[in-house]
């Protein structure tokens, strides 16, 4: 597969930590992979990159999660991206909030493998969600 033809994502996460182990997971199972560390960055990257999909933290800086969720669902050029939201907060309003929004799941991040999240990602990006 040549670079031209890998599937882009585009991964919103500001610990550099966990934005490391994301990119070289996805990188290994042949994405390209796109970072940002906070949600203006983000809202920029989805237009100008148009990656396949977004994984996407909700705490981050300059613009929450569910902010830059509400931009990208609003503009006719990131609207149909499937947005995973990830986030440490397992609560029932922020799922609920980030669903009603229009992401396409919701993944709390300690309860999820990588495994588990690289096969949601196939399974949106392939179709065997």
């Amino acid at each position: 597969m040549t670079e031209n033809n890998k599937t882009k994502i585009l991964i919103v996460e500001d610990e550099e930590i966990l934005l490391r182990v994301f990119k070289e997971e996805l990188n290994e199972e042949g994405f390209d992979v796109v970072t940002a560390t906070n949600g203006e960055e983000a809202v920029t990257l989805a237009k100008t990159k148009k990656p396949g999909l977004i994984l996407l933290d909700i705490i981050l800086p300059r613009k929450n999660g569910f902010e830059v969720l509400e931009i990208l669902k609003a503009s006719p050029e990131t609207k149909n991206i499937p947005v995973i939201m990830i986030s440490v907060q397992g609560n029932d309003e922020n799922i609920t909030k980030a669903l009603s929004l229009g992401a396409s799941d919701y993944i709390v991040k300690s309860q999820h493998s990588m495994v588990e999240i690289i096969n949601k990602i196939k399974g949106f990006l392939y179709g065997r969600n």
